[in-house]
């Protein structure tokens, strides 16, 4: 059986089975037979209940083992206690897919978590995928295998919700409605006993084909396999789907109550984010940004990398807002033409505003808004690459005209247009009709804005890594094959000249004598830090600006810092101070660390994280994301570091982490320097 018809099997089935069909629609078993015979289910119903031959009006069977043959989708709605039993029988008349309605598991006690793991550990002996238990269930154009909330229609080419909660489906469908957003299928996975959103996901990239969704909700409670997360998520991204996702139980409350809900495990936010980035996916924080985020996508006309914009107002302080929050998401809002700025002005009443943003006037008319939104389609087609039109109810006249308008508007004109329809209550009919005929909008201009930005930001894909010239990953992993805990300050140097990471002339010395002649490798004045100590500023391990009359004197005082085992003698090198580092986090892989360095690091916090590897492309995004910026680049005179080089730098330090992954930590703090001539200056390398 192949990995796209066992998605097809929930999505589409030919034959569903009901464990605990029940004419009382106020349980799982009942409410879910009702919606797939409201919704016009065409395939074969089977009801199983072992004490009535009807349900609903419909034949029910007495058990499994009257099934006629096995159906393509099974739900189980009966009491915790027997849904072990039903599914051995569901596995032995050799069900693959089955989705168990029933609470009463993990989400209760240890011994609901207990009950999971067998319900999981039989899926797996007999080749089944289970969804559940404690589910809400599956819809599609198909089916409405859905036992509670709203059931929306569902169409090809809509919006596909994977989520771990089957509650913010419910949430998130009723504000997604109201704005008339489409969706394909919403999948809820319950308490992932055995499938969880990761492997649903995995499921959707497999089966992905001509006619699937490009949009892809996720709402993740737990994260159990951040690699196989990534590895579909940007497998779909390559396909040219967007995935937009909240991942929940991200505080230590939140975690707190994640785990109360579904066992979920806790993951560092840094980690979840850096994980997201690689992925290409855009990260929401709550519902109504997800609702947003995908009202924008939909809008698009898969047009998702515009950073030009025309707004589009009845009112003035609407359009300040719109361009306001534009211009922070780094969209520019150009100057009209001289031609299109005569057009609109003989076509709109006086005191109309013919530049960017545009006030077409409380007063407009359904033909003004038409010839508008034609003439910038037509006039700016090289200039501008979305239309935001904001329209309120200025109670003179029904909107629904002007809201027709608007939708004939983006279903012929080549630009997308994003339109936000602000009065939802006083103009409620006519946004009603807007709706019926297929149009999704916003409620809110700035929200509008910042999610046409939050597409156009969202993050993207870059090739994976190479090695750079003078690379050598196999040489740093022979020199720290056999080295755990810290790594001593002569190995360190040779896995930097391995990886083409340039250091400061330097030298360890042990014992006094060890300074003797040192002035004639380097002259001074001279670094000097303890080694073995972690924070050795503040402990008062290093000393700048050592003369040579001074070396012998401060290298007793630095011998007395706790823990040292000696003194490292460095030439003193000026300039901007960074730091760049690799920390492991569990399951995700290694994070490469990128910020201002030296003391300020952790007082300022201007530090980025990113998952390892790094392609050049993605390295040089990160140098340039941090707020510092412009001391790298140099100010007031200063000379700043060449960025680019600064970039290869952080990918040979993050490549480090693929090819020696016993690397537990490792700190460059401070790298510094000017333009060219920058070296690692501090390194702490901590082995497993």
């Amino acid at each position: 059986m192949t990995t796209d018809t066992i998605l097809d099997g929930f999505i589409a089935p030919t034959s569903i089975a009901v464990i605990g069909a029940s004419d009382d629609t106020g349980k799982p078993g009942g409410k879910i037979v009702a919606n797939l015979l409201a919704k016009g289910y065409a395939g074969e119903l089977f009801l199983i209940n072992p004490k009535s031959a009807q349900v609903q009006g419909r034949p029910a069977l007495p058990s499994v083992g009257d099934l006629p043959h096995p159906p393509d989708l099974a739900f189980i709605a009966i009491p915790a206690r027997f849904v072990a039993d039903a599914l051995m029988e569901l596995a032995g008349r050799g069900v693959r897919r089955v989705i168990v309605l029933s609470a009463g598991f993990g989400e209760v006690d240890e011994a609901g978590r207990l009950e999971e793991e067998r319900l999981a550990g039989i899926a797996d002996r007999h080749g089944m995928v289970l969804l559940g238990p404690n589910c809400l269930g599956v819809t599609s154009p198909v089916h409405a295998g859905k036992f509670a909330g709203l059931l929306p229609e569902m169409r090809p080419g809509g919006i596909d919700f994977i989520s771990g909660s089957g509650a913010t489906v419910d949430i998130l469908a009723e504000q997604a409605v109201r704005r008339g957003l489409g969706f394909h299928t919403f999948i809820t996975v319950g308490n992932s006993a055995q499938t969880g959103v990761t492997d649903v996901l995995a499921l959707f990239d497999q089966g992905h084909g001509p006619d699937s969704s490009r949009h892809i909700m996720l709402y993740l409670e737990k994260l159990g396999s951040p690699q196989k997360f990534l590895r579909h998520a940007r497998s779909l991204a390559e396909k040219g789907c967007i995935l937009m996702a909240v991942k929940a139980g991200v505080t230590e409350a939140g975690r707190r109550a994640a785990a109360s809900h579904t066992g979920a495990m806790a993951a560092n936010d840094t980690a979840v984010q850096a994980l997201f980035d690689k992925a290409g996916l855009i990260r929401v924080e709550s519902k109504l940004d997800m609702v947003d985020a995908a009202t924008a996508l939909t809008l698009a006309k898969g047009r998702y990398d515009g950073r030009r914009a025309c707004v589009v107002t009845d009112a003035g302080g609407p359009g300040v807002m719109t361009t306001d929050e534009l211009n922070r998401q780094g969209i520019q809002t150009p100057r009209l033409n001289p031609e299109t700025r005569r057009k609109l002005a003989e076509l709109l009443p006086p005191g109309a505003g013919v530049n960017n943003p545009l006030d077409l006037l409380p007063t407009r008319t359904p033909e003004q808004v038409t010839r508008t939104l034609e003439i910038i389609a037509l006039e700016e087609a090289e200039a501008i690459d979305y239309i935001l039109i904001q329209i309120g109810t200025p109670g003179f006249t029904d909107n629904w005209p002007v809201y027709k308008s608007i939708i004939e508007a983006m279903d012929h004109l080549p630009l997308p247009i994003f339109p936000s329809f602000s009065t939802s209550i006083s103009s409620a009919e006519a946004l009603s009709r807007y709706r019926a005929a297929g149009g999704c909008h916003f409620e809110d201009e700035v929200s509008m804005a910042r999610s046409v930005g939050r597409m156009v930001n969202r993050p993207r894909l870059s090739a994976p890594a190479l090695d750079p010239a003078g690379y050598d990953g196999e040489a740093a992993a022979r020199l720290l094959e056999k080295v755990t805990g810290i790594v001593p300050p002569e190995v360190t140097r040779k896995v930097l000249r391995a990886a083409g990471i340039p250091g400061p002339r330097e030298r360890t010395a042990r014992t006094p004598e060890d300074l003797d002649g040192l002035e004639s490798f380097f002259p001074p004045p001279w670094v000097m830090k303890v080694i073995g100590p972690l924070h050795k500023t503040d402990l008062g391990g290093v000393a700048t600006g050592v003369t040579r009359a001074e070396a012998e004197e401060t290298f007793d005082r630095l011998m007395k810092v706790s823990g040292t085992q000696g003194v490292l003698v460095q030439e003193t090198v000026q300039g901007p101070e960074v730091l760049m580092g690799l920390s492991r986090e569990g399951d995700f892989g290694h994070l490469v660390a990128f910020g201002l360095g030296g003391v300020l690091a952790e007082a300022l916090g201007d530090v980025r994280f990113q998952l390892a590897p790094l392609s050049l492309e993605e390295a040089g995004r990160t140098v340039r994301s941090i707020r510092a910026l412009p001391v790298l680049q140099g100010y007031r005179g200063r000379p700043g570091m060449n960025l680019d080089y600064l970039a290869d730098l952080l990918s040979r330090v993050s490549l480090l982490s693929r090819d020696v992954p016993r690397i537990k930590e490792m700190d460059i703090n401070p790298l510094m320097g000017i333009r060219d001539n920058l070296v690692a200056v501090d390194v702490r390398i901590i082995m497993d």
